[in-house]
């Protein structure tokens, strides 16, 4: 494999480019018109432009992305996350154009890309799953008696796609139709499949995931696990590895189910398999996702495992260079997605321009970013500006490193995440380690932040005037009084 296209954008563009590179590939940037400018554009070997700045006129675009990658003689097209990582038919045309996926199959990613098939596919491998009906519903009598069989309260699910969206938890009877209805109709416009299944809300859960890789030789190996369990609208903010709460026996128990998982539908290469884990520390098949994650960093911190060097190895061949047993845990990690949201406004989107950009430095600091100073984050995508993770030899000293990090952060010029952060790195629910997906509701108000960015300024202010009054103090003119000596003198 010569030349990889990254059909991407943004940090996860260049966090693949620079492996690609390592690796003595060459790279293909794709851009739309609002990345001219980008990161990752000026550090490939060659970029093309794929049109306007909305995505469905360029990243979305599959069918350009591979007639670029025809003309340029490309290899190997890696999808990233979001876009068209998760597109079985952008995967298949890209077989059938004699370019390497990098990426599973387009069969088993179809398989997996629907909750229903997926929950369909493994149910014959004995792996615990979330009590509810596992077919496709509109029907809101049937949806009532299955929720009356499985026990208030119950989630609405949206079969096809993911991020919250066409979810809805139904604590009663009375709002099962409303509910219902309004979960198919996102489902509907964010998915084109309004497709919606029922099961148990498992309450106070925690979202406790596996990180799998599979190559083509029948070798499939787990990562261990990411716990993803402090979340705002249904979407990860905070992630670390491993989880506070797993056991070694239940690390290894969750492990084999994940591997299981992906042998189910013969999967290969990097994925991600998701449980639901309830307060008795049961866990459920939630789905898999078949690409790589957000939060990869923290599995590669841990386990010194390059995970974007596997797929590209797996995708042209070869097989994994370790087993099961080679696999061990070494520290902590932990990450922060900087969003350009303002968590003192329901983390609503804070666009704007990096008038201050300063990364933190240090040994055990990571950054992934597609930013410099001085450049806007466009409106028309995924507002994260940057993944912050921190190692150490244990959770408490990465915790530590986390919280210098985020104070070494500079950012002007638009509201972010870190402060955020810093509110939840800080609290002692996740110190201990006990929390669940609810953390954002049970302790989070933005009267916290200011109420504690209040008290900070105050004792700012403190501390400067105290630096005042000692530095008039030491400048303080010595009063000129006669002394003997100098009367001695004068004479």
């Amino acid at each position: 494999m010569q030349k990889i296209l990254v059909a991407n954008r943004g940090e996860i563009a260049l966090r693949i480019m620079r492996t690609i590179r390592r690796m003595g590939i060459k790279s293909v940037a794709v851009y739309s018109e609002a990345d001219r400018h980008a990161r990752h554009v000026l550090f490939a070997d060659e970029a093309v432009c794929l049109g306007p700045a909305p995505s469905n006129q360029s990243y979305l675009n599959g069918d350009k992305i591979i007639a670029f990658a025809k003309e340029l003689g490309v290899d190997g097209i890696h999808p990233g996350y979001g876009f068209l990582s998760e597109n079985a038919d952008f995967a298949q045309k890209v077989e059938d154009a004699g370019i390497t996926f990098i990426g599973p199959g387009p069969e088993a990613m179809r398989i997996m890309g629907s909750k229903l098939a997926a929950k369909d596919c493994v149910k014959a491998y004995d792996i615990p799953m979330v009590p509810g009906i596992q077919e496709a519903i509109t029907d809101v009598q049937l949806a009532k008696k299955i929720a009356g069989q499985v026990g208030y309260p119950i989630l609405i699910k949206a079969s096809a796609g993911g991020g919250g969206k066409g979810m809805r938890i139904v604590d009663k009877e009375e709002e099962l139709e409303e509910q219902m209805e309004r979960a198919i109709s996102e489902a509907t416009s964010s998915f084109g499949d309004g497709s919606v299944f029922i099961e148990k809300y498992v309450t106070s859960p925690r979202h406790v995931e596996i990180q799998v890789l599979a190559d083509k030789f029948g070798n499939t190996v787990h990562l261990f696990e990411r716990e993803c369990s402090v979340q705002r609208r249904h979407q990860k903010v905070v992630e670390e590895s491993p989880s506070s709460i797993l056991t070694p026996e239940l690390r290894k128990k969750m492990g084999a189910a994940a591997v299981m998982v992906a042998k189910s539908c013969n999967y290969t290469s990097t994925g991600t398999v998701e449980f639901l884990m309830d307060d008795k520390l049961n866990f459920y098949f939630l789905e898999m996702n078949t690409r790589l994650q957000v939060e990869h960093p923290v599995t590669e911190m841990i386990t010194g495992i390059d995970l974007v060097e596997e797929q590209i190895k797996i995708a042209r061949g070869e097989q994994l260079g370790f087993t099961q047993d080679d696999l061990k845990i070494n520290g902590h990690a932990l990450e922060l997605r900087v969003y350009a949201e303002d968590p003192l406004n329901n983390f609503l989107p804070s666009i704007g321009t990096l008038e201050k950009y300063v990364r933190p430095q240090g040994e055990g600091v990571r950054v992934d970013d597609g930013y410099e100073e001085g450049m806007a984050i466009p409106i028309y995508y995924d507002p994260m500006i940057a993944k912050l993770a921190t190692f150490g030899r244990n959770r408490t000293e990465a915790i530590a490193n986390m919280l210098q990090a985020i104070k070494d952060y500079k950012i002007e010029g638009l509201s972010t995440t870190l402060p955020f952060g810093t509110f939840v790195f800080e609290h002692e629910a996740f110190v201990s380690g006990k929390f669940d997906t609810h953390f954002v509701k049970n302790y989070y108000t933005p009267e916290k932040i200011k109420e504690k960015q209040k008290n900070n300024a105050e004792i700012a202010a403190l501390v400067a005037l105290k630096h005042y009054l000692d530095s008039q103090e030491i400048l303080k003119p010595v009063d000129n009084k006669s002394t003997s000596w100098k009367r001695r003198l004068a004479h």
